[in-house]
């Protein structure tokens, strides 16, 4: 299962939030724009494994740093570096 997301042009006045829920194996996130989600995270990006996050904050961290990313208008793409930056739990 691959992840689909959506970029819209951000800026900061895009009141952009995030919410966190569960998954059958784990957590994940999801990002709103104007109550339309604009990207939703089941599994750990970047990892070999689908897994879903261990924690419902490991989920948010890594959510929050995405939405840092947009607010920031820079590409919300998340490392290996960034999960390693981030202690999230593989």
């Amino acid at each position: 299962m691959l992840g689909l997301v959506l970029i819209i042009g951000c800026n900061k006045n895009n009141n952009l939030t995030i919410h966190s829920f569960k998954t059958p194996t784990g957590w994940g996130y999801v990002i709103v724009h104007q109550e339309k989600i604009i990207i939703k995270q089941t599994i750990i990006p970047v990892i070999s494994e689908l897994k879903s996050f261990k924690t419902k904050n490991d989920a948010l961290k890594v959510g929050n740093l995405v939405l840092q990313r947009l607010n920031d208008d820079l590409s919300p793409t998340v490392t290996k570096k960034d999960l390693i930056a981030l202690n999230i739990k593989t």
